[in-house]
């Protein structure tokens, strides 16, 4: 860093000798300056020197720290966010299971409605069977009673001759 700081000196000098050529080529000679006004121009130097360094040092801790308060903001973001992508995959996770009770609700309910239809429709069946059953017993009696009714009238066909043919 003293470098830097004396190759500046220098420059500034030499670009102030080359600005003002009079002052750098002047034919007097300089002032001859004493030891210790180098020892206290090396002492403000270094004075500065130490200051500049402070204010690097403290643009350092503040950048530093606004490093740091950046890193803990974006993690508190992060943070958030993961809290809030839970809440909705929980929240996402609660409806479904809502959905799959209702799904097995109305799944349910259409066994039941099938299995009443089915129920009804067997009951219809049978009922049906019956009827049929009755309708061929009916067929059966009418077939009987027809024969009933036709020996009826064939024995009293018979027995009115028998009658008429004794009576004469």
């Amino acid at each position: 860093m003293v470098r830097f700081l004396w190759g500046l000196l220098v420059a500034i000098l030499a670009w102030g000798g080359l600005l003002h050529p009079t002052v750098s080529h002047a034919v007097e000679a300089a002032p001859r300056i004493s030891d210790r006004e180098i020892i206290e121009s090396l002492a403000e130097l270094k004075t500065g020197q130490q200051a500049l360094q402070q204010q690097i040092n403290d643009l350092k801790q503040s950048t530093q720290q606004q490093i740091n308060d950046l890193k803990q903001s974006t993690q508190q973001q992060i943070d958030d966010l993961r809290r809030e992508m839970n809440q909705r995959f929980d929240d996402m996770n609660r409806r479904f299971d809502d959905l799959m009770r209702l799904l097995q609700i109305l799944t349910g309910a259409l066994v039941l409605v099938l299995g009443g239809m089915l129920a009804w429709l067997v009951a219809i069946w049978r009922r049906l069977v019956r009827v049929e059953e009755r309708q061929r017993a009916f067929e059966t009696q009418d077939d009987e009673i027809k024969f009933l009714k036709e020996n009826y009238s064939r024995l009293h066909e018979m027995l009115t001759r028998l009658v008429v043919d004794r009576s004469r």
